[in-house]
């Protein structure tokens, strides 16, 4: 079904889902809607919106809008005319939550910077220019937090060669902040070193992290790409 490229705009209130078995209309819909994108997607969920008799239908995580005969395929954002807050942005944020103590964290690499009460993990990639800066300049410059870095390696063939010689390196954070921060290489690793590449690697697909830096904070909310000390000393603020 070719897909329709929409700009959906005016809403006076954010709707909410309200958890519970999908209604019958809801349930018509996603079963008019599911053969018409192939035969390998499969539709996750279907919600009446608030606005314009549209419904939001989920595939893994993402969205997009169709009408309540499925004749229309809307693909683009729902934002308020008035103040332009982005409805599908917040939504698509919450799918892709994650619970941050299902983490594994005993597959990150673990840096406690003052009294470490506030808490992030960062999925990053040693060849990471975004990386890199964040190393340069945000962690350096935020205080009583502990990290927990997942080495994502998604960028280069040399990136799993990089991580596993700084997860093997007698003092992992300097080896990173080294090598993030200063451009100095850790050294080859032992070769009875096991690293855990492919268990990051796949825990990283599976949460949907599509780019390094991904910061996750200890809410589940997830910020992709770089920001600077004063952005995530706001959302330490917002979380307390």
């Amino acid at each position: 079904m070719k897909k329709i490229s929409l700009l959906l705009v005016a809403v006076f209130g954010l709707w909410i889902s309200v958890a519970g078995a999908e209604t019958l209309q809801e349930a018509a819909v996603k079963k008019l809607i599911e053969p018409q994108l192939g035969d390998d997607v499969k539709v996750d969920s279907v919600t009446k919106t608030p606005y314009g008799g549209l419904f939001e239908v989920r595939v893994g995580n993402d969205i997009f809008y169709t009408d309540a005969g499925a004749k229309y395929v809307f693909v683009g954002r729902v934002m308020d005319a008035k103040t332009s807050r982005d409805y599908t942005r917040e939504r698509i944020d919450d799918i892709n939550k994650v619970k941050f103590s299902d983490l594994p964290l005993d597959l990150a690499m673990k840096k406690v910077k003052g009294n470490g009460k506030r808490v992030i993990a960062v999925f990053e990639d040693p060849n990471c220019g975004y990386c890199k800066r964040l190393h340069k300049t945000t962690l350096q410059e935020v205080d009583n937090v502990t990290i927990y870095t997942f080495l994502y390696n998604i960028l280069a063939e040399d990136s799993a060669v990089k991580s596993r010689n700084v997860w093997c390196s007698a003092d992992q954070n300097k080896a990173w902040t080294e090598l993030m921060a200063d451009g100095k290489a850790a050294p080859a690793a032992p070769s009875a070193c096991q690293a855990p590449n492919d268990k990051v690697l796949a825990l990283g697909r599976k949460l949907n992290v599509t780019g390094t830096p991904t910061i996750i904070f200890a809410d589940g909310s997830r910020a992709p790409g770089w920001i600077d000390a004063k952005t995530m000393e706001a959302k330490f603020t917002s979380l307390k």
